[in-house]
């Protein structure tokens, strides 16, 4: 079966470069509001290892939903009001968090994530006024207003799944390392290759690793980052933390290099990091549970 026609009228919302100055605009405001760092990791996720939008959009929906099948229950009139109220003062939490996220993605991703924004907009508007319609009485209106609500969440949900599925916006883009690599220790490269404190790239069976020789050792990561794929190598090092890091040249993600846990996000998945052993002026590479 073909994908339907308005699959393809989304796409093009990627590429609509008539979105860039709108897009610039409300990144300048969320880039300037939230702060600090620790604040964005929060709205990121990144203390509890994945982005927290989808669950905090679950309250507004889950409440209009329910508001939608209690317009249909006789004598429901009073709780499915309540459920619109409930809906609406939720939704706070979800464009936080959402925006946050948002600011950090991809221009193709922002595009289409301010698109997505905006009918979240349209339906919370929709659903404030349907509020106010079933407080003064006026139910029939009011219910008609929440339905129209809930087709643009349907809406919104729909460019979200294109967003995450379709773009892969806050995935992990390293997911795929311990399944291409190899099981046991592989050959990496000679010690003199490499410069103390100067990131290098090396690919072994085809995964690229990011190598970075301290005084004692190597510290070696999956190379490319979990956020959105950029190359770490092409990074810089720093202290965060009291650990070794390096910082994600494309959106400023700071991992640890002794372990791959993240520091400061908009990451929120840790690098996979590989074992090291020298062997007669030879670095052989490990990566546990690979395969």
């Amino acid at each position: 079966m073909r994908e339907f026609g308005f699959v393809k009228k989304v796409s093009a919302i990627e590429n609509a470069e008539a979105l860039d100055p709108a897009v610039r605009r409300v990144k300048g405001i969320v880039d300037t509001v939230v702060q600090p760092q620790d604040v964005r990791d929060l709205l990121h996720g990144v203390p509890v290892g994945h982005a927290v939008h989808p669950v905090a959009v679950l309250l507004p929906i889950g409440a209009w939903i329910g508001s939608a099948i209690l317009d249909f229950v006789p004598g429901s009139r009073a709780a499915s009001r309540v459920l619109v109220g409930v809906g609406v003062a939720g939704v706070l939490p979800s464009v936080v968090t959402g925006l946050t996220d948002w600011s950090e993605l991809h221009e193709q991703q922002q595009r289409v994530g301010l698109v997505h924004a905006a009918s979240n907009t349209v339906a919370t508007a929709l659903y404030a006024a349907s509020f106010v319609q079933r407080t003064r009485g006026h139910h029939t209106s009011g219910r008609v207003l929440g339905l129209v609500g809930l087709a643009a969440v349907g809406l919104s949900g729909y460019l979200g799944g294109h967003l995450a599925y379709r773009q892969a916006a806050a995935v992990n883009h390293a997911e795929d390392v311990p399944h291409r690599f190899p099981v046991g220790w592989r050959h990496l490269g000679a010690v003199d290759e490499f410069v103390v404190d100067e990131p290098a790239l090396r690919t072994v069976d085809g995964v690229p690793l990011l190598v970075v020789r301290n005084t004692v050792g190597l510290d070696v990561l999956a190379n490319t980052c979990s956020h959105l794929s950029a190359p770490l190598n092409e990074g810089q090092l720093v202290v965060a933390d009291g650990e070794r890091c390096i910082v994600c040249p494309w959106h400023g993600s700071v991992f640890a290099l002794r372990t791959g846990e993240v520091v400061h996000g908009p990451a929120t998945a840790p690098q996979p990091r590989f074992e090291s052993r020298v062997t007669d002026g030879s670095i052989e590479v490990m990566l546990e549970g690979a395969g």
